[in-house]
């Protein structure tokens, strides 16, 4: 598998459009350089028994090797896996270009929207209320609104088609005593997704909503470290997922790339 100028331009345009499938080529290309290698290494060692030496010329022992290495890259469980999840995880979380953030260059170049800035503008001032009460940055707290309700358009609604103004999806248990929304939602149970009906709080207002939830946060004593470590992007993230805040496994991982967007919304505002 030869990288030339060809595939080196195919692999840029992919990352423009799809940055998983190019993660996963770019994986693939690294094993199968570095079984080209071991096999070579394997070759200059005797190591294989002569089994590459007697193929003819060195050209067509080293074009054998490409195509051994070519059948060999891309399997289950293989090596290009283990280099895939490494180079998703540094895309995602690594080199923090802010204290406390997990924005990379990638993320940093991504455009935001009106709408994704009038969202931060219009719960600046409930989010800085309940950052007085609870501790938590407001726009951690604006961020997870954000995740929750896609930037305001997915809101959990009542029945007669109005805002439950439930920015943060919190349920209604049976200790909730106020009006309720009954929707469809996604659950993972067991790392699958799954459509389930469940009863969520419902507020009459969008600042009511922030109020109840840092009353959550600092009440519950589930929700403990997720004040504590509310110091960074990342620490505040998987604190809420480790606490069970939602189901999706990769709920930390998201949320703090809405973080990020929320922090350059605000540094663009200021």
């Amino acid at each position: 598998m030869s990288i030339d100028v060809r595939s080196l331009q195919a692999l840029k345009y992919t990352a423009g459009t799809d940055p998983k499938a190019a993660i996963k080529e770019t994986a693939k290309q690294f094993e199968a350089l570095f079984m080209q290698q071991l096999m070579k290494s394997m070759r200059d060692a005797n190591l294989a028994g002569g089994m590459l030496d007697n193929e003819g010329s060195k050209l067509g022992t080293e074009m054998l090797d490409t195509q051994f290495a070519t059948k060999m890259t891309g399997l289950p469980g293989g090596l290009s896996d283990i280099i895939a999840r490494q180079l998703e995880r540094q895309m995602s979380g690594a080199q923090p270009a802010i204290p406390g953030s997990t924005e990379t260059s990638a993320s940093s170049s991504r455009k935001t929207t009106p709408d994704q800035a009038g969202f931060v503008s219009r719960h600046s001032d409930a989010a800085r209320a309940a950052e007085a009460a609870s501790g938590i940055p407001a726009a951690f707290m604006i961020a997870q609104a954000a995740h929750e309700t896609g930037w305001g358009r997915r809101e959990i609604r009542n029945a007669d088609g109005s805002s439950s103004n439930n920015l943060f999806g919190i349920k209604a248990g049976a200790s909730w005593k106020g009006p309720v929304a009954e929707v469809t939602t996604t659950e993972y149970v067991n790392g699958e997704a799954r459509k389930v009906t469940a009863k969520f709080r419902a507020y009459a207002s969008a600042a009511e909503s922030f109020a109840d939830y840092a009353k959550l946060m600092t009440t519950s004593p589930r929700y403990t470290g997720v004040v504590a470590n509310a110091s960074s992007a990342q620490g505040f993230a998987q604190g809420l997922q480790n606490a069970g805040y939602a189901t999706d496994p990769a709920y930390a991982d998201k949320l703090a790339r809405t973080i990020n967007t929320t922090l350059r919304l605000q540094r663009a505002m200021s």
